[in-house]
């Protein structure tokens, strides 16, 4: 077999991720490249990166509730994530903070349980309420500064799904997820 291109995640990042019940993100640098594209006639455009579609989808086929909180509001963004089976979209929400602690009460989870990703600074006060704060490289260095964990790509990258295959390895869920695209098929 080749080498192992298999991420090595630190002791104390697999301990805290193995407890998260909740993964929340933002959507503009973190599920794309954080560039707004809009056409001659107005119409916005966005590109989601499909690494981050699939890792959500094994996230949230291992028992991972998924929510996406953003600022803004976008049909782009409804659609994607109607696309990905993802419920909680939280749209319109500046205070992303209040927007993840309505929806940890909605879900009865405690803020320990839950990770949030995100990489400008109305990100940073619901990155310092979970307990997994999480980053891109190319978010605000305060946000950089205050998180838990700065994924190695970018956002928009597939940084999203990075964390999804830490979240499985942490749960053990991993391998499992990956077995059916290593096994053989006549």
């Amino acid at each position: 077999m080749s080498e192992s291109f298999r991420p090595e995640w630190s002791e104390p990042d697999l301990k805290k991720a193995a407890g998260i019940k909740l993964l929340a993100l933002d959507v503009d640098g973190i599920m794309t490249d954080g560039k707004l594209y809009f056409t001659a006639s107005g119409d916005e455009m966005k590109g989601f990166n499909i690494l981050d579609g699939l890792g959500l989808k094994q996230v949230m086929a291992a028992g991972i509730e998924v929510a996406v909180i953003t600022g803004r509001r976008s049909p782009l963004t409804a659609k994607r994530m109607k696309d990905l089976g993802i419920a909680h979209l939280m749209q319109g929400r500046e205070d992303k903070k209040a927007a993840l602690e309505e929806l940890a009460g909605g879900l009865n989870l405690a803020p320990g349980a839950i990770a949030y990703m995100g990489d400008d600074l109305p990100d940073l006060p619901a990155i310092l309420f979970v307990g997994l704060g999480i980053t891109v490289p190319n978010g605000h260095w305060a946000v950089r500064e205050s998180a838990d964990i700065c994924t190695r790509v970018a956002g928009g990258e597939g940084a999203v799904r990075e964390i999804c295959d830490l979240l499985l390895a942490a749960t053990g869920a991993l391998d499992s997820a990956l077995r059916p695209y290593r096994e053989l098929h006549p």
